[in-house]
């Protein structure tokens, strides 16, 4: 037995194939605390999503305006014909029906003035902004004809403007429109449509003011997060958006123009121009609004990569760096035909995790770049020390560090791309692979087995 034993120990040194596979089985073992990594980057992304989900709401959430419109009240007729049983005869009852019609502008002019800051909780921030709008624009002559409205069966003294924002809790001013030189104070008012509605006062002699075209302004002071939206409800929609953020991501149906855009570190300007053909809705609605959410345009602002993203990302490539450490290691055991035993293997893949641990913990202090270099450098220095008391000299232990080095230079590349991050990556692990068949091209494989 003991014969059996001593056996089977010396063909677990000196075998190259059960070197592979203890190595193999170890890099297998090690994904376990890989997982755990990767479960705590996502735990912790969660709970800065939840942190800024709590810094928006206080401050206010996403904007989205869709205004002004005139809302106009108008009777219609329903009449019956029913017998009476008492008279034998046939009496006509006529039924009138309330309902409204929704007048979209003509033209819409909106000028957006966007200042944005960092607003922080304890290791977490959120980009918060405060939007001073402009919005000035003409309503056409009233003419509801399509749908066979007569002027006498409109309520002309019940007419009012509405305007709906996403973001009723953001607006920091009061608010009023001028319509045609009458000043309309503006107020919340419950509706079960898909964006909150202010209302304005009913609109006096609108029925003389209706025979013409009407122009409008009124400006608007809101508090938001994260996105900044319009409706192109004019005829003619004019949106040029200004502020001192320096990464946006404009959105939407509709781009802004080239001639009209530009970005810096000091922040950035836009415009759109989107006309009624560019948009499948008509000008007047009845009955009810539709939702026009789909046709909102504007720009995201906020911060673009945060450091848990790009946390995740890197521990993608975690199988990648131990695999090819551990070969690292076994080619220099099978190289030199010093013998490395797999409690040393496990040593060396639990510090190639502790990487990923140390790239969380000091990235939520410090850049990630700063947070790379330190992990890196920390891991790059444990594992060269603790080599140079395996091989009993540093020129292995150099060979290791450059390797190393190099592999966490690559990865750092390759999640810094993003249009090029596969051509990279292929290219890497196709030199490495290069690398890896040229130093073993003189390897009796067959050997000891």
């Amino acid at each position: 037995m003991e014969h059996k034993n001593g056996k089977f120990s010396t063909w677990l040194k000196t075998s190259i194939t059960a070197r592979m596979l203890v190595v193999g089985m170890l890099i297998l073992v090690l994904l376990i605390p890989l997982q755990f990594v990767k479960n705590l980057i996502y735990e912790r992304g969660a709970r800065q999503s939840e942190v800024i989900h709590e810094i928006n709401e206080k401050w206010g959430n996403d904007v989205i305006l869709s205004g002004p419109i005139l809302k106009i009240p108008y009777k219609t007729f329903k009449t019956t014909r029913l017998f009476n049983e008492a008279t034998k005869k046939y009496e006509t009852n006529t039924e009138t029906i309330i309902k409204t019609a929704f007048v979209f502008p003509d033209t819409l002019d909106i000028k957006a003035d966007v200042k944005t800051k960092e607003s922080n909780r304890s290791i977490y921030k959120s980009v918060v902004y405060t939007a001073d709008m402009a919005v000035s624009g003409t309503f056409p002559k009233i003419d509801l004809s399509e749908q066979d409205v007569k002027p006498e069966n409109i309520i002309w003294e019940k007419v009012s403007v509405v305007i709906q924002t996403s973001n009723i809790k953001g607006i920091k001013s009061s608010m009023a429109v001028n319509l045609d030189g009458t000043s309309l104070p503006l107020n919340p008012k419950f509706t079960k449509d898909y964006l909150n509605t202010i209302q304005s006062v009913v609109i006096p002699d609108f029925d003389t003011m209706a025979k013409k075209e009407m122009p409008f302004t009124f400006s608007a002071k809101i508090n938001g997060s994260e996105r900044l939206q319009f409706i192109p409800i004019g005829k003619e929609t004019k949106v040029a958006m200004s502020s001192n953020w320096h990464s946006p991501s404009f959105n939407g149906n509709y781009s802004p123009m080239d001639e009209g855009k530009s970005i810096s570190a000091q922040g950035f300007n836009a415009q759109w121009e989107v006309y009624q053909i560019n948009r499948q809705f008509e000008q007047v609605f009845f009955h009810a609004l539709p939702d026009l959410t789909n046709f909102a345009f504007g720009a995201d602002l906020i911060i673009p990569v945060n450091e848990y993203q790009k946390s995740e990302r890197t521990a993608k490539y975690g199988f990648l760096v131990i695999g090819l450490t551990l070969l690292v290691f076994l080619m220099i055991q099978i190289g030199s035909k010093m013998y490395i035993h797999p409690f040393q293997y496990v040593m060396i893949g639990l510090a190639l995790v502790m990487f990923y641990t140390l790239l969380i913990s000091i990235s939520e202090h410090s850049s990630f770049l700063k947070a790379y270099i330190t992990a890196a450098s920390a891991v790059l220095l444990l594992i060269t020390v603790y080599s140079r008391f395996m091989f009993k000299g540093w020129k292995l232990p150099a060979l290791i560090a450059f390797s190393l080095a190099s592999l966490y230079g690559f990865i750092y590349v390759i999640i810094q791309l993003e249009n090029y991050a596969l051509l990279a990556g292929s290219i890497g692990l196709f030199i490495i692979l290069a690398i890896v068949m040229f130093a073993s091209r003189k390897i009796d494989w067959g050997g000891n087995e």
